[in-house]
């Protein structure tokens, strides 16, 4: 009999420790107070039951708002559960509490700057800045001052972010961004150029800096980086390749410039802008007839339009049918007198 007793008491223990249910200690404290819900909460994110704890943590809050251990739990469980707006309002609530750690204001800056909330951003940097000389704010400082198009700060701050994080790509590139928003594109491109060597895979700032030396009529090099971004892997949207194109044309490859920018008459065949474009281009290249066809096309589209029929005429007189030429010119100097301008203009040329 008494060994059937410990058989019995084996398999117990045994079902027991095997057993998958977590046992929870009883909180010996009353089911209607701050403290009862706060325990209850540590218990179930002990447990990784991060949903249930919050519940747990908010009714804990409810009845005693002023609590830093409770508003502690909330903002981290907020956090964690990336309810960012709510996380950081907790936060700021530690501080009215009078937790003014480097840890609570760091928070608070990479909340604020991840919500955008710009001007909050400046505040905390400073205050951690100040908790703890050691820590690195140059960079959120620099950010949120190129956002608010504060561009001398930017540069400041962003310079000195750079030495703190030397690898960071994204800091030359808001550099170069800066100057360049501010039209100083020569200052830009070394920064253009730095960011590139530490992202050479981001082919879309490869594709700016082509754009960037296409506004300063650095043609050769516009098309060297804008064929470089093609390569690796930019969208051949119709904006790259109307630049391409024009790039292409700038450098004198006509041809090349052509042919792309008559991929993209595919898609918009009725482009005024990209037919003048390619009829500009055969006529400065001598090619009359073509540069005829394309204006032909404009006016297809739109019969008011007197310089194209303007450059029709012109190209008959360069052809050597002189007298029709300028009929056409005159028609459309009736049509538009301020070709009487480019009219004298072009005289003068021959």
């Amino acid at each position: 009999m008494l060994r059937k007793i410990l058989s019995i008491c084996l398999v117990l223990t045994t079902t027991l420790a095997n057993s998958q249910v977590a046992f929870t200690p009883a909180i010996n404290i009353g089911a209607d107070s701050a403290e009862y819900f706060l325990q209850k909460g540590l218990l179930e994110k002990q447990n990784g039951r991060r949903l249930e704890s919050l519940k747990n943590f908010e009714k804990a809050e409810k009845y005693d708002e002023n609590s830093k251990a409770i508003t502690t739990e909330l903002a981290f469980a907020y956090l964690d559960l990336r309810r960012y707006g709510q996380a950081r309002e907790s936060f700021k609530k530690m501080v009215t509490l009078g937790d003014n750690s480097a840890a609570v204001y760091k928070q608070l800056m990479t909340l604020s700057f991840q919500l955008k909330q710009n001007e909050d951003v400046l505040l905390y940097a400073d205050k951690l800045k100040t908790a703890d000389p050691n820590e690195k704010v140059l960079y959120y400082v620099g950010k949120v001052s190129y956002d608010m198009d504060n561009y001398g700060d930017a540069i400041k701050y962003l310079n000195g972010a750079a030495k703190e994080d030397p690898a960071n790509a994204e800091i030359p590139y808001m550099i170069a961004h800066s100057y360049a928003d501010m039209t100083n594109y020569k200052l830009a491109v070394p920064y253009f150029q730095k960011a590139i060597e530490l992202k050479p895979t981001d082919a879309y700032w490869i594709y700016e800096l082509g754009l960037l030396h296409y506004a300063m009529h650095n043609d050769k090099e516009a098309l060297k980086y804008m064929l470089e971004a093609g390569e690796k892997g930019l969208k051949r949207d119709n904006d790259y390749l109307e630049n391409l194109g024009i790039a292409y044309l700038n450098t004198g490859n006509l041809d090349e410039g052509v042919n792309i920018l008559s991929e993209i008459l595919k898609k918009r065949p009725s482009d005024i802008n990209i037919l003048n474009m390619v009829a500009e281009a055969y006529y400065y290249k001598g090619k009359y007839d073509l540069a005829t066809d394309y204006w032909d096309k404009v006016l297809g589209f739109d019969k008011t339009d007197a310089s194209a029929l303007y450059m029709i005429g012109m190209c008959y007189q360069k052809k050597g049918e002189k007298e029709k030429g300028v009929a056409l010119c005159d028609k459309a100097i009736e049509m538009d007198p301020s070709l009487a301008a480019l009219k004298k203009k072009k005289e003068m040329s021959f």
